[in-house]
């Protein structure tokens, strides 16, 4: 390693080592979980160039490579426990071109530095169909296929993908784009990129996606945001509201993502719904809309109440950002809490179906209440609407398999002290076990809200569906060495899918005592300094 770190720096390229502040802010990371991840170096490119030389070298010497983009997975796939951490997040350039309608950006942009281009040049009436939440980084988004709040309108972020450009394993650098002919090498590439292209093929290092235009003749977008505590919890009453607005055949142009909230930590509620709102039409065609299919008074009133029509370049510079606030906070490093999810697959085509998920939902809620009454946790069931227009396309057209999904929803359980873990896995072991047989096919989660206590026979038919044989080919072809290799990564054909053992809470504090005794033998006296800081900085070690 000693030898590749040396190397780097005679290139001119940043490496960052244990000891260095730079380094300590490099890995920080919000999820508790992760908190003694230490790679042996961070590696940080300034243009593909450097990527080039920094795979080549990696994969000359054996060295295990991490991508990070922005280092937003829910399930710490882009942190690294040992070997490179390849940070990205040095490529930032972004160019609008409106004549040819398409966006060029690096792979270290987070959606923020994409959407400024169209809020500085007042584009109104454009969208990118990027991600809702701005502090996303754009690679991971695309590359797991993304959803946005314009999903249902134009389809999911990949289905707008013009071309990508990307180091392969053995340092190549080449670009692939939706011209090339389907059944070609880079065809094949470009398709399993739709969907499966995090960490799998290559290290993508530039995207082209193509403009979308709103039908809205002003240029506007009607967005809000509602948190609905009703006061006596989820009654028969709102919980046949609810209902009822998951079946709604709502349309295209509406997008309304819904979070079941059971924090703990606000003892004064007995749990809501929080709505967030994004439609690409008239306040008072959307008015109409609440009017005709939300019967609930309360509910409908704020429902209007709580939108506005505003131009749709204050829709990607403030609303976004308000609406996901949570979500964007969760992210930051000084925001430090232990995480842990899974996601399922929904579709709206039988209201009993729904009912059932719904009332698994109540009565989990309900348990989270009784067991953990007084503790500092969070239990949280997000609802990403989807279908419209992603599901026109058939589930072979990408590598994104899923096409009936009307909504992906994923679970958070949160909770600050680290004594809590087995619990908390002890409990979203319950929740799979009551909501996976409901979700597609009885397996089917969403790649970019993953679960990283899949076992590893599960993940790629749980992510990827029928596609998962075709991906091992375009694997194969590209990645023919398995260097690009991770804990829920694409496989190879013939590779050995070895299990882990043990349920979800036998998985209790072993990340957290694998990372310490990785770290432990090659500690030096500053590193341990910098972590005392941390921990004092998160109250540990203080006198009362």
């Amino acid at each position: 390693m000693e030898q590749a770190i040396q190397f780097f720096r005679l290139q001119q390229i940043p490496v960052l080592e244990p000891g260095q502040a730079e380094y300590r802010q490099a890995i920080a990371t919000s999820n508790l979980l992760f908190r003694f991840s230490r790679p042996d170096c961070v590696v940080q490119p300034k243009n593909a160039a450097q990527v080039q030389t920094i795979i080549r070298e990696a994969k000359a010497g054996s060295i295990k490579v991490t991508i990070k983009c922005n280092g937003h997975s829910y399930a710490g796939h882009s942190t690294a426990f040992s070997g490179i951490s390849l940070d990205l997040r040095g490529m930032k350039k972004a160019e609008l071109d409106m004549k040819a309608m398409t966006v060029t950006m690096d792979a270290g942009c987070q959606w923020g530095d994409v959407y400024e281009k169209l809020i500085i040049g007042n584009h109104d009436g454009f969208i990118i169909n990027g991600g809702r939440c701005p502090t996303v980084g754009v690679s991971g988004f695309i590359l797991g296929a993304g959803l946005g709040p314009f999903t249902r309108s134009f389809g999911m972020g990949a289905d707008t993908l013009a071309e990508a450009t990307l180091v392969t394993a053995n340092g190549s650098l080449i670009t692939v784009t939706e011209s090339d002919p389907p059944t070609s090498d880079k065809g094949r590439l470009f398709w399993a990129l739709r969907g499966a292209g995090g960490g799998n093929f290559g290290v993508v290092v530039q995207m082209k996606l193509h403009v979308q235009k709103l039908s809205n003749r002003h240029g506007m977008v009607v967005a809000g945001r509602y948190q609905w505590f009703p006061k006596s919890g989820f009654t028969d009453a709102v919980m046949a509201t609810m209902n009822a607005f998951y079946a709604t055949p709502w349309p295209d142009k509406l997008t309304i993502d819904t979070t079941w909230i059971c924090d703990l930590r606000q003892a004064s509620n007995e749990g809501g719904v929080r709505f967030n709102v994004s439609f690409d039409g008239s306040k008072g065609e959307y008015d109409r809309l609440i009017t005709k299919h939300i019967t609930h008074p309360e509910l409908q009133t704020q429902l209007k109440r709580r939108v506005l029509p505003e131009k749709s370049t204050r829709f990607l510079y403030e609303t976004l950002v308000a609406q996901w606030l949570e979500e964007a906070e969760r992210a930051y490093p000084s925001n430090k809490t232990y995480e842990l999810y899974s996601s399922f697959i929904f579709t709206n085509s039988s209201p009993a179906a729904l009912a059932t998920i719904t009332t698994a939902i109540r009565e989990l809620m309900k348990t989270f209440r009784d067991d953990f009454k007084g503790e500092q946790v969070n239990f949280l069931v997000t609802w990403i609407h989807s279908g419209g227009k992603a599901s026109e396309r058939q589930p072979t057209d990408t590598a994104f398999f899923w096409r009936e999904a009307v909504f992906h929803t994923y679970v958070t359980v949160e909770w600050a002290d680290k004594w809590m873990e087995r619990d908390m896995r002890r409990f979203l072991a319950s929740v799979k076990k009551k909501l996976r047989p409901l979700s597609l096919n009885g397996e089917a989660s969403f790649v970019n809200f993953p679960d990283r206590d899949f076992p590893t026979k599960f993940h790629e038919r749980a992510y990827f569906g029928g596609n998962k044989d075709e991906l091992r080919r375009v694997k194969q072809m590209w990645d023919p060495d398995g260097f690009f290799r991770w804990i829920q990564g694409v496989r190879r054909p013939g590779d050995p899918e070895e299990d882990e053992v043990g349920e979800d809470e036998d998985r209790t504090d072993k990340l957290a005592s694998e990372q310490w005794g990785s770290q432990w033998k090659h500690y030096q006296v500053e590193d341990l300094e910098d972590d005392f800081n941390d921990l004092a900085d998160l109250g540990y070690g203080e006198d009362d």
